[in-house]
């Protein structure tokens, strides 16, 4: 079989995985993986699928995510993010949703200074998520506010510049 009836070939798979239900980028994987075996050999398939994966694990911003994870963790169980949504509930609790507001202010500008949406996302799920159940809002609602502004990047860093 030629390259080109391989592609029209694989094309028509990858739309029968996409009716299946299978999510886009594993039935892209999956069949870039096939399709790349067939048309080579399987050794070296099996080579650039490892090579990727060490390639992408291995790039600075996956590696500092558990560091901000830790930090994130240290900040809620040594009570510093407790007495710091308490300051900002003193402040800003008397508005209907100060705390959350609150919470899109610190989180940008977290993400203003360390640059990576990643790493927000995972600090501020360990602090703001808690806290802001601990006064009384909805779960739904804490992580909806939580990944606005997560989301806001580029909002925050046209704003800053």
């Amino acid at each position: 079989m030629s390259e080109i009836a391989t592609g029209i070939v694989g094309l028509f798979l990858l739309i029968l995985l996409f009716l299946t239900g299978i999510e886009l980028a594993f039935a892209m994987a999956a069949l870039g993986f096939v399709g790349f075996a067939f048309l080579v050999n399987f050794a070296a398939a099996s080579n650039l699928l490892v090579k990727d994966f060490f390639d992408i694990f291995t790039t600075y911003g996956f590696t500092v995510i558990p560091l901000f994870v830790l930090m994130g963790q240290v900040a809620s169980n040594s009570n510093v993010a407790k007495r710091l949504y308490m300051g900002a509930y003193k402040f800003v609790g008397h508005i209907p949703g100060g705390l959350a507001m609150t919470t899109v202010v610190g989180a940008t500008l977290f993400k203003a200074m360390c640059g990576s949406t990643l790493a927000t996302a995972a600090t501020f799920s360990g602090i703001a998520i808690p806290e802001m159940d601990r006064y009384g809002y909805d779960k739904r609602l804490s992580t909806e506010w939580l990944r606005l502004s997560v989301r806001s990047e580029c909002s925050s860093r046209q704003a800053l510049s």
